[in-house]
Parts: C-alpha cells; structure tokens; sequence
C-alpha cells in the first residue's frame, strides 16, 4: 500500500474553508478539473466528471463536521490504483486566522509503480489545494457557487 499527502495554509478561517469544501458534492465550487458533481444513494455517492469528461464514482465512508473532515473511498475511476482512501481535512493553525488543509490518501498501485502512482495523487492533491487557495483569496469572489 502506498500513502501521500498535501498541506496547505490559507489566509482564511477554518469555518470560512470548510463551508467552501466541507459538504460532499462542492468539488466543482472549488475544484476547476471536476466541472460536475451528481449525488446518488442519499448523498453517499458522487459521481464527478473531469474537464476530458471522464468519470469518477467516489463513496463517502466518514463525515465529521465539527472536526471538519471527511473520507471517501473510489468505486470507479480512470486511476492505476485499487482500495483507495482518502481524507480532506481543514485544522486551525493556533494564534492566526489561517486555516491548514490536508488531503491525503492510501491506495495500492495497480499495473505502475508505487512512485508513479504517489506522483498521479500527489499532484492531484497539490494542484487542488492550490486552486482551493487561489478560490479563497481570488479578489474578485463576486461569482457565486454552482447551484
């Protein structure tokens, strides 16, 4: 099993980050590679579609609101990996109104190496908390969410 992860600080409080990325179906709010986001199964399931229209099937496995965090697992996907898990989590940095953000995640490489698949999900996860910052802090925030 292979593991990677991303870090971030951003010039935001904790409750401003997650309501922007804490409800499951708000990738495409923040998130510009997955233009589209569908709930099924009570809100458990999400498929995405990415900027080439491929899609990814992802299931909500844990949801903590008041630590703001949550896990989620893929059952589809165009990714050389199998039992993936991943989790997003926005931590308060103490003394700042600054929030750190983690994404992280645990899968097994499937027909790559473990270094290429770390490199795929490590840049996935770089690349998304940067585009999250880049949302938070854009000065013009005037264009509303999806909805």
């Amino acid at each position: 099993m292979a593991t990677t992860a991303a870090s971030l600080d951003i010039p935001a409080s904790p409750d401003r980050v997650w309501q922007l990325i804490g409800g499951f179906d708000s990738l495409p709010d923040w998130l510009p590679y997955i233009p589209a986001s569908e709930l099924s199964d009570g809100g458990r399931v999400r498929s995405l579609r990415n900027e080439d229209g491929g899609v990814i099937v992802e299931r909500l496995e844990a949801f903590d609101d008041k630590a703001r965090t949550y896990s989620y697992s893929i059952l589809q996907a165009p990714f050389p990996v199998t039992g993936y898990l991943s989790t997003l989590a926005v931590h308060e940095v103490p003394g700042q109104d600054t929030s750190r953000v983690e994404w992280s995640g645990t899968f097994t490489p499937d027909g790559v190496g473990d270094d290429e698949a770390i490199a795929l999900f490590h840049g996935i996860y770089a690349d998304g908390l940067a585009a999250l910052n880049q949302t938070l802090t854009a000065p013009d925030r005037s264009a509303a969410p999806r909805g």
